[in-house]
């Protein structure tokens, strides 16, 4: 299940003494997060980093992350210039830089798919692994056996790419890619414990499933800004 507590369940905290900084790699999840931030963390300050040229060249070189790590490296630097008390990579497909650049950064910085795996792990023997690019599947399967190894769990992992999907949301066609993702996620959940979206913006899919569906399906945003709120809360108690 891919919730996490509101603010509203525990003590009210000064959240809008925080600054967040999320780094993009398409305008599609800057809204979602925003608003994601605000409903778990009411009055947070959140900067958008947004670089949408990070995905196509990741589709021509063959999801070669070192490609573009000096220019997300100099988008944390910046984040922490600006004064962020966090940093949120809300793309999974380069979500391995995160632990590269972490030594440079004062500040934590947090993989938008980390919890949710670490989940996903701990949950299932057997987990699909749905993504709508290509280039972000090899990060998440390596994320989830690195975690299986580390906690001494055995996963099977299912990975299917939906390629249709983002071509339909590249056109902005955003309800045909979550009609043609629900479809390819309704059966992967036959033949899985339980399917992880490997993108951020994949989430929208799942929120057209039947309420009893939904909870086969993880999605990293909640997780993700979940681990945020963490984070803050204890630079909160420092």
């Amino acid at each position: 299940m891919d919730t996490v507590e509101t603010s509203t369940t525990r003590q009210p905290q000064e959240w809008g003494r925080f600054k967040l900084s999320v780094i993009h790699t398409t305008p599609v999840t800057v809204g979602p997060l925003r608003d994601l931030a605000q409903q778990l963390m009411p009055g947070l300050r959140v900067i958008n980093l947004v670089d949408d040229s990070i995905l196509p060249e990741l589709a021509e070189n063959g999801g070669d992350v070192e490609a573009i790590a000096g220019r997300w490296r100099q988008y944390a630097h910046i984040a922490e210039r600006q004064g962020a008390d966090c940093i949120l990579n809300a793309c999974s497909s380069i979500g391995e830089l995160c632990a590269a650049v972490q030594p440079e950064i004062a500040v934590p910085i947090v993989r938008i798919d980390e919890a949710m795996a670490e989940h996903a792990v701990r949950s299932a023997g057997t987990i699909g692994v749905a993504a709508t690019l290509a280039t972000t599947l090899g990060p998440t399967q390596r994320l989830l056996q690195q975690l299986a190894e580390r906690l001494g769990r055995e996963v099977r992992l299912v990975p299917e790419v939906i390629s249709s999907a983002y071509e339909r949301l590249l056109a902005g066609d955003r309800q045909g890619h979550d009609e043609v993702l629900a479809e390819t996620l309704a059966r992967m959940a036959g033949t899985a414990d339980i399917v992880v979206l490997a993108q951020a913006s994949m989430a929208r899919a799942v929120e057209g499933l039947p309420p009893e569906e939904r909870s086969r399906f993880l999605t990293s945003p909640a997780f993700g800004m979940g681990r945020v709120r963490e984070q803050l809360s204890a630079n909160r108690m420092n």
